[in-house]
């Protein structure tokens, strides 16, 4: 491992050195690319230099121990050592896990109201809501692709990109169904429903990130049926690719122009086609790693939200909280880093 960390030590002293020369300066997409990969690399080199000097610091004291005078400060600066020593060594450990790739980019959520009729509806317009505030907090941009409403206000389907740094590292976990038992609106005798939604989160990609022949592709245009006033009328801006080899269809109908639909649909495709061939290559290991948090199958229940009670409950990683008023106001980052921590705790398992 130390020999690993040096090599990735140069190699992080050798893109600074590039930075800091003058003849970078004229190459932006260079400098982009170098301060990136800088970037990735900092937690990890900052990590080893730590565990460098806390290895000096243990030697140093070592040897002062036999000094009578020194000897006190000595043993403590010692045991200070042995203990970050083994902390260090657990973090250079995840910090060398494989990164994913996807993990900058943005994402793409579905949620979809599932069992549970109006109240799914709602529950799903819920989770729209309680994404939305996360992703607002982290200061990402979310924006609508396409959905479909209910009378009530709740929502039946609906796609939405979140666009923001690290975006797929955080939410990539939520994938799956999501329960809810609480006393819906529409209920005049106080009875606690259960009801489902599921999500669906995928990193976006572009269509020359997954292979897309045109010729497989249909396109169909019609008029947008969401609130835009006299525009929703007056053209056919909404777009609808098939995808004919698997079937897959998309929509989207938000933006103001037919070629601004087309292209977000051709990266939702591109998403959900990737997602596909990403599910069935996983699927070989499926039996072996039925704990994983990063498994993604949308037929896993994986969180239940009890009103009543006050309670979200994790059922992955049995985690659960008393603060639903504050879950599903986007405080979500307490269960997304405790499922990131057993994600790492697992590969490090496999890693051994």
């Amino acid at each position: 491992m130390l020999d690993k960390l040096t090599a990735i030590e140069a190699k992080y002293s050798q893109i600074q050195a590039r930075l800091a020369a003058p003849e970078t300066y004229g190459d932006p997409d260079l400098v982009a690319k170098l301060n990136k990969e800088q970037t990735q690399l900092q937690p990890l080199v900052e990590t080893f230099r730590t565990y460098q000097r806390t290895l000096a610091s243990r030697d140093q004291a070592q040897e002062l121990l036999a000094d009578p005078e020194m000897k006190e400060l000595a043993q403590e600066e010692y045991q200070q050592a042995l203990d970050d020593l083994p902390r260090l060594e657990r973090e250079l450990q995840i910090l060398l896990l494989p990164r994913d790739p996807n993990d900058d980019k943005n994402v793409i959520v579905e949620v979809r109201a599932g069992v549970g009729g109006e109240e799914a509806a709602l529950f799903a317009h819920s989770l729209y809501r309680m994404y939305s505030m996360y992703a607002e907090s982290k200061g990402w941009r979310t924006e609508v692709d396409s959905v479909s409403e209910t009378e009530l206000g709740g929502i039946k389907e609906i796609s939405f990109t979140i666009e923001g740094d690290g975006a797929w590292s955080r939410l990539k976990f939520e994938s799956g169904v999501h329960r809810v038992q609480r006393v819906p609106e529409t209920e005049s005798g106080g009875r606690i429903h259960t009801s489902t939604a599921t999500v669906a989160v995928l990193p976006e990609m572009e269509a020359v990130d997954v292979r897309l022949n045109p010729a497989d592709i249909e396109m169909q245009v019609f008029r947008s049926s969401g609130a835009g006033g006299q525009h929703v009328n007056k053209t056919s801006s909404a777009v609808r690719l098939i995808h004919r080899p698997t079937g897959t269809v998309v929509e989207c109908q938000q933006e103001r122009s037919q070629f601004q639909n087309r292209d977000k649909a051709m990266r939702i495709l591109a998403s959900r086609l990737y997602e596909a061939e990403q599910e069935k290559i996983s699927s070989e290991y499926t039996d072996q790693r039925r704990s994983q948090v990063g498994s993604g199958m949308r037929n896993e229940r994986i969180r239940t939200y009890n009103f009543p009670q006050g309670r979200v409950t994790d059922h992955r990683i049995g985690l659960t909280l008393y603060k639903i008023d504050s879950v599903m106001n986007g405080e979500l980052d307490e269960i997304i880093d405790a499922l990131a921590a057993d994600d790492q705790a697992q590969r490090l398992k496999e890693s051994v």
